[in-house]
């Protein structure tokens, strides 16, 4: 179990990462030795990404899996790591306040310090009325102040997700809107998930005050752009986990068509991934 000393600890380091003029990196993971590797390699947090939890399990991203299998997930990978874990909880696993402070409750006995809470609804097109947000982020920031831990709130407009606007420049007037809203509503970071181009950002990071996190992918901004621009947080989504299963439906191709071994050749050896894991029974 993570002591409470040891999770304010954390909980205040993730906080002041946004802060310090570095570009948080966070390549997201959905399992221990992703979170391992991280470490081990230098990474100052870990975060995890709900479609990649939810795919690795079998399920389509969506809070189409329990809340209760989110939690037993991140809580072993938050148990795995020494550094701070922000988790992807999606638009919270509770449509009621009440629902959403159980949740909030969870996370944290979970020992993670931070959450991505989404704003889009399930029908793709529409979003959650910003009072209705600001009071399911104002109840999750009273909910971990109770349990004495300043949870890092990446609050997640979904304005560009959303096929209500009838332009980019209307989806980012709507995410702006939000931002500001979010944070007077006690969030830590603004999540404008969506375009990274770096026309965009500028005009994002030019009129969000909060700190913001960008999706990284191979249509967004460079990173050192990122960072000369003044974005706080970058973060990948699924897109490392998609990644790496293109390389096994890859081997399982090659193995199926009776191909060579070369598709396994490029790989770590048992005392490599070793050096990733616990030591000792669970």
């Amino acid at each position: 179990m993570i002591s409470k000393t040891e999770q304010k600890r954390k909980a205040a380091t993730l906080l002041s990462l946004h802060d310090g003029g570095d570009l948080l990196i966070l390549p997201n993971i959905w399992d221990p030795i992703g979170a391992r590797i991280l470490e081990v390699k230098g990474y100052p947090a870990v975060a995890t990404a709900s479609a990649a939890i939810s795919a690795s399990l079998g399920y389509q991203d969506g809070e189409k899996i329990k809340r209760q299998t989110v939690i037993d997930v991140i809580g072993r990978i938050a148990r795995s790591v020494t550094i701070p874990l922000t988790a992807d909880i999606e638009a919270g696993y509770g449509s009621t306040l009440s629902e959403l402070e159980d949740t909030a409750r969870a996370v944290i006995e979970a020992g993670v310090v931070g959450v991505n809470l989404e704003d889009g609804l399930e029908d793709a097109a529409s979003l959650r009325p910003i009072d209705d947000q600001c009071a399911r982020i104002a109840t999750m920031r009273e909910a971990a102040a109770r349990h004495g831990i300043h949870l890092v709130i990446n609050a997640r407009p979904d304005s560009f997700l959303s096929s209500s606007f009838e332009s980019k420049a209307e989806a980012a007037e709507d995410a702006v809107a939000r931002a500001e809203a979010y944070a007077r509503a006690g969030a830590d970071c603004i999540y404008p998930v969506g375009p990274g181009d770096e026309e965009t950002v500028r005009e994002l990071r030019a009129r969000i005050s909060s700190p913001i996190n960008i999706l990284g992918s191979p249509s967004a901004a460079p990173l050192p752009v990122l960072q000369s621009i003044g974005v706080n947080r970058v973060s990948f989504g699924p897109f490392p986990f998609r990644s790496l299963l293109a390389k096994f439906a890859g081997i399982a191709d090659t193995l199926k068509q009776k191909g060579d071994y070369s598709c396994i050749a490029d790989r770590l050896t048992g005392a490599e991934v070793g050096a990733y894991l616990l030591d000792g029974p669970e």
